[in-house]
């Protein structure tokens, strides 16, 4: 499993495109703006893109998902719980930011446990709300992909309409921690990290 880092769009949200190295079949997760860098990158690698995933509905992550998918006929997945984020740019928060209004349809919505496969590697979905109400993480292979409900040091936040503080560390002290010290996590923002470190760190993580 290959995975590239792209920060996107002018939040600088963290973009991943995620292959097997066997088939070059690939993930898109939260492709927040440059969606031209973005499928540059696809084109260069040589990538047959299954699935845009979105971690969570707000403006910073959905910026590039009609270029990303116009280009890669790729159908959006998104958590249920927060399919009604995509509808409505004052509600997702893209009208009051610099990109303009983004409002989309999302092709499948995400429940708690749903495997998506690509080439010889499964995204396995994981409800993480509380920065959101559908808010997910992604893991695949020894490697989670938290969205904004972890970030290295630090959490999501939780003061936005429907934002839960004890949500959050709900998903984060029962579902996340849970995996073992070596697993990789790719945040939302910001630099990568492992759950070890996080344990260790992270003042929001309670052992």
């Amino acid at each position: 499993m290959k995975v590239i880092r792209i920060p996107a769009g002018v939040y600088a949200a963290n973009c991943y495109l995620v292959y097997s190295e066997n088939t070059k079949e690939a993930i898109v997760i939260d492709p927040g703006g440059d969606d031209d860098d973005i499928i540059a990158r696809i084109k260069e690698l040589g990538l047959d893109v299954k699935y845009i995933i979105l971690t969570h509905g707000h403006g910073d992550h959905i910026a590039g998902v009609k270029g990303i998918k116009e280009y890669t006929n790729a159908p959006v997945a998104i958590h249920r719980d927060d399919e009604y984020m995509l509808k409505d740019g004052a509600i997702n928060f893209s009208s009051s930011m610099v990109m303009g209004t983004v409002e989309l349809n999302a092709d499948i919505l995400l429940e708690d446990g749903d495997i998506l496969n690509f080439g010889d590697l499964e995204a396995e979905i994981i409800h993480t709300p509380g920065h959101t109400p559908g808010g997910i993480s992604i893991k695949i292979g020894d490697s989670l992909f938290t969205g904004d409900t972890l970030f290295a040091g630090s959490i999501g936040r939780t003061d936005f309409p429907k934002g839960s503080y004890e949500a959050i560390m709900d998903s984060i002290n029962n579902r996340l921690m849970k995996y073992p010290d070596e697993t990789i996590v790719y945040p939302g923002h910001g630099p990568s990290s492992t759950i070890k470190n996080e344990k260790a760190s992270n003042p929001y993580v309670k052992l």
